[in-house]
């Protein structure tokens, strides 16, 4: 029991999850700053800024809907870290690993995105409302080809549960390279669920301020944000498990390898921010509609038909 318990809040657990989301927007803040010809903040800044976030006053706007406004941060930040115990870290299994953990990873890693449409919507003020909707409809843009990127490895395993996949591919490493344009369209569906440059015209400052946490501030801003850096290393273990999961068969070696996979993945979404403009919110839905539901729709059909070709 009290091992269980290390497990689930020290290490691979949210004690790990909250120091490893700090040193991951370090490197996010560090490199996009060097890739700008900028300095960048120091080492500590990212949890600096947490903790003077957290010192601050809270201010409540009078038409807010106070049970929502107070009640939605703690909710998404919960939702994540829920779901990264689900995520293998160390040893190939995760803490609660189980037939059809992959379905229930997405579904929480969907909370946040409501959350934050609902934090915008019950602040009820012009910015926090035009960022709110800009939530929900990007979300209605990349949660298709997502779920479909994300569910075409599970067909070629023959599992839903996210340690199983990685456990197959881990035995069968030629088939990672069939899930390549999985691998992509994963990318750059999650730099859209993150609202990552270029799809962060839901909290574009140079256009509605910042979006539908506008109105938040203090503690409350500081669990959004919380959740913002503890999303991004959930879902690049996530891509790190299902696309990359080589294996060496020790557990020490194997979270090396895990802290490589998901450093990498951090620097090519970095590269992705730190390179290409902000597009309109028309323009993300005819992207992710037009180009990678269509390919991601292909990538299920493929893995469908080589799993009954191959007999798996």
């Amino acid at each position: 029991m009290l091992l269980a318990i290390f497990h689930v809040l020290v290490f691979p657990g949210l004690l790990f999850l909250g120091a490893y989301s700090f040193l991951l927007e370090f490197v996010d803040r560090k490199v996009y700053a060097r890739m700008q010809s900028r300095k960048g903040p120091p080492w500590y800044q990212p949890l600096a800024d947490m903790l003077k976030l957290i010192g601050k006053k809270v201010i409540v706007p009078r038409n807010a809907h106070k049970f929502f406004f107070a009640a939605l941060p703690t909710v998404s930040l919960a939702a994540v870290c829920a779901a990264f115990l689900c995520i293998p870290i160390w040893g190939g299994t995760a803490i609660t690993a189980y037939s059809g953990d992959l379905i229930a990873v997405l579904y929480l890693l969907t909370i946040p995105t409501l959350c934050h449409f609902l934090a915008g919507y019950s602040s009820h003020e012009v910015y926090s409302t035009i960022g709110a909707f800009r939530t929900l409809t990007q979300m209605f843009a990349y949660e298709v080809p997502l779920f479909m990127a994300f569910l075409s490895p599970a067909i070629l395993a023959g599992s839903w549960s996210i340690s199983g996949i990685s456990a197959f591919y881990a035995a069968h490493p030629l088939y990672t390279l069939i899930n390549i344009p999985a691998f992509l369209i994963s990318l750059l569906t999650s730099q859209s669920k993150l609202e990552r440059m270029p799809f962060d015209a839901p909290e574009a400052e140079t256009e509605i301020v910042g979006g539908a946490l506008v109105e938040y501030s203090g503690r409350y801003l500081a669990y959004f944000r919380a959740t913002a850096i503890t999303e991004l290393t959930a879902i690049a273990s996530v891509l790190a498990a299902l696309y990359l999961p080589f294996s060496t068969g020790t557990p020490w070696l194997d979270f090396v390898l895990y802290l490589g996979k998901t450093f990498g993945i951090v620097l090519i979404m970095v590269l992705l921010r730190a390179t290409m403009a902000r597009i309109r919110i028309d323009q993300t839905l005819k992207f992710f509609w037009s180009i990678l539901t269509p390919l991601a729709m292909a990538q299920m059909i493929l893995n469908l038909l080589l799993r009954g070709g191959l007999g798996l």
